[in-house]
């Protein structure tokens, strides 16, 4: 396993710190290049977590044909393992985030260990099956592709594997979820169908799960505007202080924000009673 891990200028290492793993394939080469601390697009920006006191862990993927998730599972975890057992990372707090292909293997790797307090997957396909029969809305193509020989690495079609499919959809294992997810789709994705997402969030919602759901209106695969991504980005770390510093909840989690409500009531406050 190789990654990298994100300190705090202060860091202390006789105790553990709130830490978030980020990843995406293979990242390491990030180490080097250095991340303004502004609104992202999608994703943590490190800088500005560690100048909020968190660990970043962003460790390398290696993966398997047929098995995306397993193997993400056995480096993410391990990795994790490995912080916590040196003392970097405490162990009730470490939470997830990812984006696209990230957001997936995020929203996977809740179904199959509690180890982690939180996690924020963004426009991940959580049903192999229903998004291989569907397209890519911004240029028309087959999604099959990608789960043949593309990123998804299947290497087979539903008829040929039905089992890795489902083996790899988290939405058929919602009911092992315990870990607390916030959710992020755009309406006009053109890359995942959001859709995805809603299918995972209602079955985590008729399951009893803990999880909310936030859509950007006319917003692409990765945010696009910068009022989207600084509201994207308030929002995801007032989740991560919640579940990893103990801070109060806001009250869009606490209460909800319905549609009509959208641009009028954010509800960025917290909740103190």
């Amino acid at each position: 396993m190789r990654g990298f891990a994100a300190l705090p200028e202060d860091y202390d290492p006789s105790k553990p710190y709130p830490t978030i793993v980020y990843f995406y394939e293979v990242q390491t080469f990030l180490k080097y290049r250095y991340n303004t601390p502004s609104p992202s697009r999608s994703i943590i920006n490190p800088v500005y977590c560690t100048s909020n006191d968190y660990i970043v862990f962003i460790p390398d993927i290696k993966y398997r044909d047929g098995f995306p998730a397993k193997s993400c599972y056995d480096v993410v975890v391990s990795g994790t393992m490995a912080l916590i057992d040196r003392g970097i990372a405490d162990k009730n707090r470490i939470g997830l985030q990812g984006q696209s292909w990230g957001g997936y293997q995020t929203a996977h790797l809740v179904t199959q260990t509690d180890l982690y307090a939180c996690s924020a997957p963004g426009a991940a396909v959580t049903n192999m099956i229903s998004a291989y029969g569907g397209i890519r809305y911004e240029s028309g193509f087959s999604r099959a592709s990608q789960y043949e020989t593309g990123q998804s690495r299947i290497g087979a079609t539903p008829w040929q594997r039905r089992d890795l499919y489902i083996e790899n959809s988290p939405v058929f294992f919602a009911d092992r979820v315990k870990t607390p997810q916030l959710l992020r789709h755009d309406d006009n994705d053109g890359a995942v169908p959001w859709t995805q997402s809603i299918e995972y969030y209602i079955a985590l919602r008729r399951l009893g799960k803990p999880v909310w759901l936030l859509n950007y209106n006319g917003e692409p695969h990765n945010l696009a505007s910068r009022a989207a991504s600084m509201d994207w980005d308030k929002r995801m770390y007032q989740f991560f202080d919640h579940y990893l510093k103990g801070a109060p909840m806001p009250r869009w989690m606490k209460e909800g924000i319905s549609v009509t409500e959208k641009g009028i009531d954010q509800k960025y406050e917290l909740v103190t009673e």
